[in-house]
């Protein structure tokens, strides 16, 4: 057994949690036989590999899984589990929407006090050492199994499994083409245990050029492609400090060589700012989620919408589905995400222009290209329409939220051509905001009120329980001052 990390070095309570919540683990993926793996099990994996790192192996793979399709890699946060992490997070509904695989690294007590991954200790994070070697021995277990596309794996984690998916996309960018950090903090921010808190909570006053710098040094020599990269944090992040994020979108534009100024912004569900940060071809490589009012978390939406997914429960938090947006970004739903296109000859189009809006639609046109039998139209990089001319209405959108949209040429024989560039419509009106959070932070926010030690909703009044930080709900402001229960879906 490897001695613990955390336990015992930090006294201080808030600091302790912190930790908690922060590392995230990786649970040992069992090779399953191919009939159970086509029934759509969650299962361990065992024998994956010499396991330098002592993780274990999860994994699901939904029925009828063909081959040459993605792997997504999902990494747990403090004190959870592999097991967890997929009844919470909503995975498993896009793997089975769109057909691919996930592998649930899981790590234990046994190489942290509170289950975290080590993306501080410069002997687990770096490429071939420790949990990282673990958890690409994994992928490579997988892979075989499945029959993979090695060209779309992808990985993604939650606090400190998110900081360990930092770690990963530096160390291993010729294995991963992807990555969404959620909650999480830039690759090789920490070498140490002693650093790790310095990361966590304040600004470490490096360029974009030392960031980057720590990308490039984590594997010398490669030069490109570099995997693209979501990120994902609340404003009220009290764990890990929202500085992270700006940190993380300057870690990554500067590895890309492009600059930090957005390309395009737009408005989500959940009180949701998306930024993304195009290539040189313009493409989408860098896309930041900024959460208004939401702690320490992953953001899920439980519901039976499409764009909807995930439980809520302990750092799980009612804001949006950030899987889906994620798998949107790297373009599993078979948009081609980033990449765009299907193997089409014609050209993207040009001249797409939004020409109206209303509270639920938005009206889009651009220059016909020559030979298109009909245009592929894409929104947030979900298919979501045909169109036969120049034209197409969207319909059945939210009042006073923006939306990205792209067009693509169908040729003759059905494949899509390359996407065009992308606009974004906003819809008239006003959207409601949510903000999760515990009874104590939402009265300190002026969202709620308190009455003889319980709280209720400023506006509705309704009761929410108890003031204290052990009580969480989601409130919805549908009127300036105005809020009332929304935990089961905002």
């Amino acid at each position: 057994m490897r001695p613990t990390v955390l336990g015992g070095l930090f006294r201080r309570a808030a600091v302790a949690a912190a930790l908690t919540v922060l590392a995230a683990g990786l649970t040992a993926l069992v090779p399953a036989s191919p009939a159970a793996a086509a029934a759509g099990t969650f299962q361990q994996v065992t024998d994956f590999g010499s396991n330098p790192g002592n993780l274990a192996m999860y994994a699901y793979a939904p029925a009828g899984l063909p081959a040459n399709a993605p792997l997504v890699v999902a990494l747990h946060g403090c004190t959870q589990s592999a097991s967890d992490y997929h009844a919470h997070s909503g995975w498993q509904k896009f793997a089975d929407r769109w057909g691919f695989a996930v592998v649930y690294p899981q790590t234990s007590s046994a190489n942290n006090s509170m289950s975290c991954f080590s993306w501080f200790d410069a002997t687990e994070d770096m490429r071939g050492k420790g949990e990282a070697a673990s958890i690409v021995q994994m992928v490579d277990h997988a892979a075989a199994q499945y029959g993979s596309d090695r060209g779309r794996i992808y990985v993604t984690g939650l606090s400190a499994g998110g900081g360990m998916t930092a770690d990963l996309l530096a160390d291993y960018p010729d294995v991963f083409a992807g990555g969404a950090v959620d909650s999480g903090l830039p690759a090789q921010c920490a070498t140490t245990l002693i650093a790790a808190s310095g990361c966590q909570y304040g600004s470490q006053n490096l360029t974009p050029r030392q960031w980057g710098d720590k990308v490039r040094a984590s594997y010398p020599g490669h030069t490109g492609p570099w995997p693209r990269v979501a990120i994902w944090q609340g404003t009220a992040d009290t764990t890990v400090a929202p500085v992270n994020a700006t940190e993380l979108r300057d870690q990554w534009t500067d590895v890309w060589g492009i600059g930090q100024t957005a390309s395009s912004t737009r408005s989500l569900p959940g009180g949701t700012t998306e930024s993304v940060y195009d290539d040189a071809a313009g493409r989408p490589a860098v896309a930041l989620f900024s959460v208004s009012g939401m702690g320490h978390g992953l953001a899920v939406n439980p519901g039976s919408g499409d764009d909807q997914c995930g439980s809520t429960g302990t750092y799980y938090l009612n804001s949006l589905c950030s899987s889906y947006y994620t798998a949107l970004f790297w373009g599993l739903d078979g948009s081609g995400g980033g990449d765009g296109g299907d193997g089409g000859s014609l050209p993207a189009p040009t001249g797409l222009t939004v020409t109206g809006t209303t509270a639920t639609t938005a009206s889009l046109s651009w220059t016909a290209v020559s030979g298109a039998a009909s245009y592929l139209v894409y929104r947030d990089g979900a298919r979501v329409g045909t169109a036969t001319g120049s034209s197409y209405t969207d319909t059945g959108l939210s009042a006073g939220t923006s939306y990205r949209y792209t067009v693509a040429a169908v040729d003759s024989a059905g494949s899509a051509g390359a996407p065009s560039a992308a606009v974004t419509a906003t819809t008239t009106g006003t959207a409601p905001r949510c903000y999760t959070d515990t009874n104590y932070a939402q009265v300190r926010a002026g969202r709620a009120h308190l009455s003889l030690g319980s709280v209720y909703a400023n506006g509705s009044n309704q009761a929410m329980g108890l003031y204290n930080v052990a009580v969480v709900h989601t409130l919805k402001e549908t009127s300036p001052g105005y809020f009332v229960l929304a935990d089961s879906g905002c």
